[in-house]
Order: C-alpha cells, then structure tokens, then sequence
C-alpha cells in the first residue's frame, strides 16, 4: 500500500461528515426565504426609483423585470459548473449580490444625477442583479440535497414553497416597511445587509465543515469587506441624497420629502435686484415658477368663472395657487378643493414661500380641503358644482393617465350641476399637440362640449386648456366684473383661441379610456420636464 506525499490543496474542501438532522434543513429552507425576500425588494426599488425618476411605472416595470427574468434564467445556468463547491459559491454569490443589491438604489440615483446614463446603468443593473439571484436556486438545491436525499420532485417543492413566501412577504415589506420607514436608498442598503448576513451565516454553520480554513478566511474578510461599505453607505445616506437631489435642480433646495405619493421638492433662487423665485417640483416635473405662475393660474379659473359660480370644485391644485384666483370672486360660497398628498397641502398651509403665494388661501372659510384620489372621491360624490377646475399633473404615468380618461370625465360631467363650467389643464400644444388633442377628444367623448386656447406662461412655454360645459361649446370670455388681472383681457382670450397652423386640431384622434390609455403613450412620447 502507498501514501500519497503530495500536500493537499487547502481550497479544496476537505472531506467531512454532511450535515443533518431537521435543523440543518431549516435552516437551509430559512436562507432560502430570507434570500427570495431580498430579491424581490432588489427588483421593487428599481422599478420605483425608475417610476419616481422617469414617471413611466408600466415602462420601468416591464424592463426591470423581463431583464431580471431572462438574467435568472442566464444565471441559474452560470451556477451549473459551481456546484462541486456549492458551499463557497452560494457564500460568494451572496456577498456580491448583498453588495450591488444594497447599493444599486444609491448608484442608479447618482448615474441619474450627475452622469445622465440612467437607462445604460439600470440595463445592466437589472441583469446583474438578475443573475446573482438566477445562481442562487441551484446552489441551494444542492446544499439541501447534501443534507438529506429526496427525490427531485420533493426537493422542488420544498424550495420554491420557501422562496415564493419569501417573495410574498419581501414584496409586502417594501411598500409598507422599507419605504415609509427608511427610504429607498437606506432600505435596499439594510436589505443588503441582510442578505449577506442569511448567506454566510447559512455556510459558516450549517456547511462549515465542508469549506477549507482558507476558503472561510476569505469569506469572513469579504463579508466584513460588504458589511463595512454598506454601513458606510447607511450611515452617509441623507448626505448623499441631499447632495445628488440638489444636482438635478439649478436653484438651491429649499425644501425636499419623500411621500407616499411623490418627491416633493421646493427650489428657491435669489437675483441680485432681490427677486426671488420659488419652484415646486413633484416627482421632477416643474409645477409652478413663482416668476409666472399667475399667468396659468388666471388663464385656468377665469374664464371658468364666466357664469354661475356659487360652488366651486377643484380637482388637483394642492399648492392653492388656482384657488387664490376662485376666492377672488366674493360671490362665491364655498370651495372643494380634492388633492391626493396631505404633504402637498401642508407645504401650501404652512411653507411661507408657497402660503404668501396663495395669500394664505386655505385659511378661507369658504375653503374645504380632501386627502383623497380625485378618480375615486369623483365616483362616491353626490354633489353638484357650478365650476370645475381640472388641474392634475402630466398623465407620463398610470397613476396619472386614468385622470385623462373618458371615465374620469363622465364622473366630472356628473358632478356639474346645470350650466357649470368646466376648465381642464391640457399640457401644451406646442411640446405635446397629440396628448394636447387627445384631451379634447377624450373630453368630448364624455358629453363635454369644449373650446380649446393657449396662452404663454414664460416657464412652461406655451400651455393649452380645454374650457367646456356639458351643453353647446361655452363662449371664452372673462366673466362680468372680473378682478383685475396680469396677463389677460379680452383681446388675449381672443387670440388664445386662435391656433397656428402647426398647432391646429389633429383630426382623427381617438379618446383615452381606462383599458386603452392612449393618452399615457402620447403624454410619454411628448412631454418633457419643462
């Protein structure tokens, strides 16, 4: 008999007992549910950030998502050869997958900010990120094996019955856990940690023996390696966002919170002769210019008020710019004014800059305010207004598009008492002259005859509406006894009616309904952040 005088190779596992028993094989099925749960968060945040950052949710899902779906499938595949070292390959698997997991909300943000490659740098985050999590399920089909034998059947039952309620409760921590609590970049940061800490925990207990004294070194040193740059990035979070939000604005932040609903963010800049000019930001999209602002205010109520005026709905218009103008007519009785974020109205209220614009507007008693989505407030509604004012963000998103619908219009007409108004905000004629038209025509749809006109508003460029009643189309006049006013008079409504030929109504156009948004596609093809 001979004795081999080589030295083994310390990388190589080293023979040893395999695991057993109940409580290795939790312990396994526990990784898997912890890991399936990251995973899921991992693909959440990018789709958010995406939808906070571009406004697309249906865009930004579906590339997210089918890249990571084809990744996972590249990677399942990738994990073949690795198996002899199941061990250390899921270990390692894990600790670059909690790495890039963890920072990828923070690198997507700053390639936004300050590189303008978002769309390059999600691509390939996606797939990345889509492999790791592909090579996990093999490698852990493996570990389970080694501990107790089954058949291939039972073993796939086993795993997937962990990962998919991983998934489950991963998908409900995000939105109700993670976001509110920590924020996007700080959740997918902690989530991280997490993961790297089921991974390694997993191999260093369960599967220690199998692993060389080297190869266990290494793993310690790397995870130690993770979890120090991902609590560096945790505990430097605030800063950088603070730091990468300012990057996308030219005036300094004055203001900035992430709601429920969107990023709300407030610009103030300073000239040397001591204008000031306030911005309002949701989700990036310019909203007001404290500079011009009342000439799409004025353009949006006042020629709405040429006629009965007693009650007065606005939908949207949380910044309470569009009601300082209503409560200008003393002859109007009472004000409901539906905005979807509380947030908004608090900015309004209480945020001096935007209060001294609407001259404190909600302190009117004639004023009652709604925290509610203007679509389902419209359908429990049984009163019955004089004037309704539409003033609701860019339809760029679904949460926004159903707010240009033929369903949401009929659920206006219905709530338009005899001989109301009403004014719809219609983006520009100019940027956007398909979704511009497309509102007509969607409006029309729903029993509201409407007269198209535009005006200048310096920040936005030119802007369009769609004032119209549910009768013939209305006259676009200013009404009898008018406060005076900035920018328009009777000459100016008569001329913004008057379309050049580049500009002039699109025959044809098919109206945007709830099952077929065409809106969504033209607003996103056309509308820029002005």
């Amino acid at each position: 008999m001979s004795v081999s005088t080589e030295p083994r190779d310390e990388t190589e596992p080293a023979a040893a007992p395999r695991p057993r028993g109940r409580l290795a094989r939790t312990a396994v099925l526990v990784a898997v549910f912890v890991c399936a749960a990251c995973g899921l968060v991992y693909e959440l945040a990018l789709v958010a950030l995406g939808s906070y950052l571009i406004g697309d949710t249906i865009g930004q899902a579906s590339i997210v998502l089918s890249l990571m779906v084809f990744a996972m499938g590249v990677g399942a595949l990738a994990a073949k050869p690795l198996q002899r070292w199941a061990a250390a390959a899921f270990a390692l698997v894990e600790l670059v997958l909690a790495l890039l997991g963890g920072l990828s909300v923070l690198l997507l943000y700053a390639a936004f900010a300050w590189v303008g490659l978002y769309l390059p740098a999600l691509i390939v985050t996606a797939l990345v990120l889509g492999a790791l999590i592909g090579a996990e399920i093999p490698l852990l089909m493996v570990l389970l094996q080694r501990i107790r034998k089954q058949d291939a059947g039972s073993a796939v039952a086993d795993l997937f019955a962990a990962d998919y309620v991983g998934g489950l409760v991963g998908g409900l921590a995000f939105p109700f856990l993670l976001l509110p609590l920590f924020g996007q970049i700080q959740g997918a940061l902690l989530v991280g940690m997490l993961n790297a800490a089921a991974g390694l925990g997993l191999v260093l207990t369960v599967f220690r023996r199998e692993l060389s004294k080297r190869v266990r070194l290494v793993l310690v040193a790397a995870s130690a390696l993770v979890g120090g740059v991902l609590l560096v990035a945790y505990v430097f979070a605030d800063d950088f966002e603070v730091t990468a939000r300012q990057a996308l604005y030219a005036d300094p932040v004055v203001h900035a919170e992430r709601t429920d609903y969107q990023d709300v963010v407030l610009t103030e800049r300073v000239s040397l002769s001591g204008r000031g000019d306030t911005r309002l930001f949701l989700n990036g999209d310019l909203q007001f210019s404290s500079v011009d602002e009342y000439r799409y205010h004025e353009a949006l109520v006042h020629p709405a008020m040429a006629g009965p005026r007693s009650r007065v709905l606005v939908l949207g218009g949380g910044d309470g710019l569009a009601l300082r103008e209503v409560l200008r007519y003393p002859d109007v009785q009472q004000v409901t004014l539906v905005e979807m974020d509380p947030a908004v109205l608090d900015l309004a209220r209480e945020d001096p800059r935007v209060a001294g614009l609407n001259r404190h507007a909600f302190d009117d008693p004639r004023v009652r305010t709604v925290s509610a989505d203007a679509f389902a407030w419209l359908r429990d509604n049984r009163e019955r207004y004089d004037v309704v004012l539409v003033d609701m963000p860019d339809p760029d998103s679904t949460a926004t598009a159903k707010l240009y619908s033929t369903e949401f219009y009929a659920l206006v007409r219905h709530a338009m008492a005899d001989g109301a108004r009403v004014n719809v905000q219609a983006g520009s004629p100019y940027f956007a002259p398909q979704a511009f038209w497309c509102i007509e025509a969607t409006t029309r749809a729903a029993g509201i005859s409407t007269v198209p006109y535009e005006v200048s508003v310096p920040s936005f460029g030119e802007w369009g509406f769609h004032l119209g009643t549910a009768g013939a189309a209305p006259p676009l006049e200013l009404p009898a006894g008018a406060p005076p006013l900035r920018s328009l008079d009777a000459g100016t409504l008569r001329a913004a009616a008057e379309f050049p030929p580049d500009r002039r109504r699109i025959p044809g156009m098919e109206p945007s309904t709830l099952m077929h948004p065409t809106i969504l596609s033209y607003a996103q093809g056309e509308w820029t952040n002005y």
